[in-house]
């Protein structure tokens, strides 16, 4: 007599979500796309499980492509316990990152992204967003926000008050080397390589900024590079504003911040 359980059925097994065909091969691939997600070690166990939760939801958005945008909400709980920790009071997430930015333990434009992920949140509250808002993609980006805060508001005060600095005064070295590791994290804005606004190409911007950010850290920048850092600066000035896409927009202003800290030590000069 055979004894063993039947087969699962294989309706039951999970499959692929249609939506994310275009993103991954398979779900091995996932794990690309979370890699940078790195959870803080020194964060309680309310807040690790928290973000790695958020973090895993992420990856089975293969299977089920709502899971991104819950990703991006759970995230939340691990932001506002830390925030409340770090600021010693119980007040909305929007007040809290508005303490948290205007006591310079966040930047004004990692605030901003957070700021992206509460909005997000009340929207679904509310039933102005639907659970299926958030792709993939983007929902690393705003997952990554509230790890970098995290790990931020983590750290002994000096540390957090020297990398959030603010970027029209004198930056650390470690500020900008801070800001390059986090360009490097972040993903080029889907659907606009080869896009120009105004006659600025946002690819060729992208990559002229990284590469003059890049000589400053290992050694400066000499003054052709000076006055071509400012041109960049000048486009970024003039194309962010005419960004009417969420994370391209956001891509941008951080570019322009890690542009303008790396700028702050020189003169600008003519082109």
């Amino acid at each position: 007599m055979n004894t063993l359980p039947p087969p699962p059925d294989a309706l039951l097994l999970p499959v692929r979500d249609p939506r994310v065909r275009d993103l991954v091969l398979d779900y091995a691939d996932m794990q690309a796309l979370v890699a940078d997600l790195v959870l803080p070690g020194d964060a309680s166990m309310y807040v690790m499980s928290a973000m790695e939760t958020s973090r895993e939801l992420i990856r089975h958005s293969y299977y089920r492509y709502e899971f991104a945008t819950v990703a991006v909400t759970h995230s939340l709980f691990a932001l506002e316990h830390v925030l409340a920790e770090r600021l010693g009071t119980n007040e909305p997430l929007h007040v809290l990152i508005e303490r948290a930015t205007d006591a310079s333990l966040i930047t004004a434009g990692l605030a901003a992204e957070l700021d992206r992920s509460r909005m997000l949140r009340d929207n679904l509250t509310q039933g102005a967003e639907s659970s299926a808002a958030v792709r993939p993609l983007r929902a690393v980006a705003m997952v990554g926000a509230v790890f970098d805060a995290v790990s931020l508001l983590l750290r002994p005060e000096p540390a957090a008050e020297a990398t959030a600095a603010d970027v029209g005064g004198a930056q650390p070295e470690g500020g900008l080397a801070g800001l390059w590791e986090d360009h490097l994290r972040a993903l080029f804005p889907d659907g606009f390589r080869g896009v120009d606004f105004d006659g600025v190409d946002l690819v060729l911007l992208d990559a002229d900024v990284a590469g003059l950010v890049q000589r400053e850290l290992e050694g400066g920048i000499d003054d052709s590079g000076i006055a071509y850092l400012w041109g960049c600066i000048a486009d970024l000035d003039k194309i962010v504003p005419l960004i009417n896409e969420e994370y391209c927009a956001s891509y941008f202003a951080n570019l322009r911040t890690m542009a303008q800290v790396a700028a702050a030590p020189y003169i600008p000069t003519a082109i």
